[in-house]
């Protein structure tokens, strides 16, 4: 898409930090510089006050990534592409069947009713869950790795959702301040919402992270 829009050298994009690298490497490999733009804390998608920071006469496009299951606030960041002549492209996520969404947001809704001492996410109409993300308080990286390896001991599996934001990666380091980016990559954890859970499995869930957050002192 960024080919065929006719980005190449001399261009700047603006893509999220907090992700994959594919978008950074997609960028670069049309000879445009990737610029890094802080997340919506709430979203994990690009903030657009932090997009419209970064906007430089270079500028030529921002790359909007939907994150989780939860869109990225698109009409905003298309009125700003609007206001200052930007291509706005979108990466969607994989699709999930409507009977397979319904079941992951009734688990979701299971775990943010009973889950304690970790936040679950921000509620949306629009989630669909492709990941259930919540932070773990504390301090950072040291006490949620801690908290993740104590989860998988006790028989629950859970993954870190991001390990390293792009703009820390070789090749793409830049000195920015993405306060929020850094923050989601040292506290998140995705834990299970398949619709194959079992009501057992769930409350396996909710007994472990409860026991195990409650040893942690909250930072909100």
């Amino acid at each position: 898409m960024l080919r065929a829009a006719g980005i190449g050298i001399g261009d700047e994009v603006i893509v999220p930090a907090f992700g994959n690298i594919e978008v950074a490497e997609a960028v670069a490999l049309t000879g445009a510089t990737p610029v890094f733009a802080d997340i919506d804390p709430a979203t994990y998608c690009l903030d657009p006050v932090a997009v419209e920071a970064v906007v430089t006469p270079h500028t030529t496009a921002v790359v909007v990534v939907h994150r989780f299951g939860r869109p990225a606030d698109v009409a905003a960041l298309h009125e700003l592409g609007q206001r200052h002549d930007l291509l706005v492209l979108e990466q969607a996520e994989s699709e999930t069947p409507y009977a397979e969404v319904a079941q992951r947001r009734e688990r979701a809704a299971y775990l943010d009713r009973r889950l304690r001492g970790v936040r679950t996410p921000e509620s949306s109409g629009g989630h669909t869950y492709q990941q259930y993300v919540v932070r773990v308080p504390g301090n950072g990286r040291p006490d949620r790795d801690a908290f993740a390896r104590a989860v998988r001991a006790r028989g629950v599996e859970c993954r870190v959702p991001v390990k390293t934001p792009a703009h820390r990666v070789p090749g793409f380091r830049r000195d920015v301040c993405l306060p929020e980016t850094e923050r989601a990559a040292d506290e998140t954890l995705s834990l299970p919402v398949d619709a194959s859970l079992t009501r057992r499995e769930m409350n396996r869930i909710v007994s472990v992270c409860n026991a195990l957050g409650g040893l942690l002192q909250p930072a909100f």
